[in-house]
């Protein structure tokens, strides 16, 4: 028992090794550590240390989860990539719209390939020099814009074509772009209108064009806890729940019903965070914008790590990650006893949710305007709530981070 202990609650914090000390512990009921073992293999899009550092997959490399079709292209999985036919143009984008962040993937195309990767993009794009930025992917006997180059707005440095699989990335930081073709950067941009926001898309146009191992780290996150005490933080009166700070700077919400409450509040953002389940199938939820100074009373990211018959893909409550009574988690990722990283991005009526890095929900709130969330869509800002579910509560919280995402203007 003392080695599965000291196996589950190994954390990965910026790349080190780091234990939980026996302080934070002493009240763990040992007898509660589950032994068994899934027949679903946990999926592995990202390195621990990727998790850590706060990147998150957009493509688990099986399915076009959290990914939508425009244009008459066939997009299609094969071999851990995204294929599209190559005698149809169109897009795939993602559902959620990021603003600030460094992009990275993998991409795959002939000499005759004219496609693209698009970030901060409308769905429907009038004007590639105005509505987004298009990195292009072509050689310059296809285009005047080669591989790296904003479309309509910047060339970039030409590198010599190289057959099989190429690696490019993007740093988006307000009006700075930044573009780097496998690992030399061929390009820096500044806008001096920049668009702010918008989705990822990827362009099938002419030729062969092939996508992996996309991933995206968001930028700008700032602390919402000090690790010292609760100063930003209050508890509510009809609260039971005991919450306090343990001596390695973890939150820790324990025992009763009840909740922790943020005192700023946020409407459209990025939050992430690391969560220890100390229990067998414990429940609690991270709620968001919440009604201020109310009991619970907000959407509501379930953490529950428990599935039935040894399958992870048949949560328990709605699994870690669910909008809870909205969409269930369609995998069960995490593990009580262990860290994990919950990211949650609300952008008007879309939320979705990654844990350890992998996308488990993505649902677009449809229902009428309601300024209680549990009625209906609620887009004002709100308060983040950390959930004391029942008596047998004990969960752990740390590196609690978020930025803001900008409303589109244009």
């Amino acid at each position: 028992m003392k080695r599965h202990l000291a196996m589950t609650l190994a954390v990965f914090l910026s790349g080190c090794s780091q234990a939980v000390s026996q302080s934070s512990l002493e009240e763990i009921p040992r007898e509660a550590i589950q032994s068994s073992e899934s027949s679903s293999p946990l999926p592995e899009v990202l390195s621990p240390q990727e998790i850590a550092q706060g990147w998150i997959a957009l493509f688990d490399g099986e399915t076009l989860f959290g990914w939508q079709s425009v244009g008459p292209v066939e997009w299609r999985v094969r071999d851990g990539a995204i294929e599209a036919d190559p005698a149809t143009e169109g897009f795939l984008f993602t559902t959620s719209c990021f603003a600030d962040f460094v992009l990275r993937l993998e991409f795959r195309a002939s000499e005759e390939t004219n496609s693209g990767v698009f970030i901060r993009s409308p769905l429907r794009i009038t004007d590639v020099a105005t509505d987004c930025y298009e990195i292009n992917i072509a050689e310059p006997a296809v285009s005047e814009f080669p591989t790296g180059s904003l479309v309509g707005r910047a060339r970039g440095t030409i590198l010599p074509y190289r057959e099989g699989w190429r690696e490019l990335e993007v740093h988006a930081e307000a009006a700075r772009i930044k573009v780097s073709v496998d690992g030399k950067e061929v390009l820096q941009y500044e806008d001096p209108q920049p668009v702010r926001k918008g989705f990822i898309g990827l362009q099938a146009r002419e030729g062969a064009i092939a996508f992996r191992r996309i991933k995206l780290r968001p930028l700008g996150v700032r602390p919402l806890f000090n690790g010292k005490d609760l100063t930003g933080w209050r508890g509510h009166p009809q609260s039971a729940s005991k919450v306090t700070v343990t001596p390695e700077g973890f939150l820790r919400l324990r025992g009763g019903r009840g909740q922790l409450e943020s005192t700023q509040v946020f409407s459209d953002f990025i939050l992430q965070l690391d969560i220890f389940v100390n229990g067998s199938g414990l429940n609690s939820g991270v709620f968001f914008r919440s009604i201020p100074g109310e009991l619970m009373n907000g959407y509501e990211s379930q953490i529950h790590n428990g599935y039935r018959d040894g399958d992870r893909n048949r949560p328990i409550d709605g699994g870690t990650g669910a909008i809870f009574r909205r969409q269930n988690a369609r995998k069960v990722v995490a593990d009580d006893f262990q860290w994990f990283t919950k990211t949650i991005l609300a952008d008007g009526p879309h939320i979705a949710v990654w844990v350890n890095g992998y996308q488990v929900t993505d649902w677009t709130d449809t229902r009428p305007p309601h300024p209680n969330p549990r009625q209906g869509l609620r887009l004002e800002a709100g308060s983040i709530i950390f959930q004391g579910h029942d008596p047998t509560t004990d969960v752990l919280f740390r590196n609690i981070r978020i930025v803001e995402l900008p409303h589109l203007e244009r």
